[in-house]
């Protein structure tokens, strides 16, 4: 019931604008934030086939990654 009371704050631009479904996670913030979080994005981590996970930062690199072990170009 407490956590009615309480309203959530973007933990970016601090406006009390945040959406009830982003509400719980760990750095709450509101779409406009998160949309530009999101873009600002330089990497990702993906999945290799039969194998363990490698961290992209060229996304050049992410065409044809998992494709079994082949080359695609």
């Amino acid at each position: 019931m407490a956590e009615d009371y309480h309203l959530p704050i973007c933990t970016n631009c601090y406006a009390v604008r945040v959406e009830p479904h982003r509400r719980r996670s760990l750095r709450p913030t509101c779409m406009a934030c998160g949309e530009l979080l999101a873009r600002q994005t330089k990497r990702t981590v993906v999945p290799m086939h039969k194998s363990n996970y490698v961290l992209v930062t060229n996304p050049a690199d992410l065409v044809g990654i998992n494709s079994k072990g082949g080359l695609v170009k």
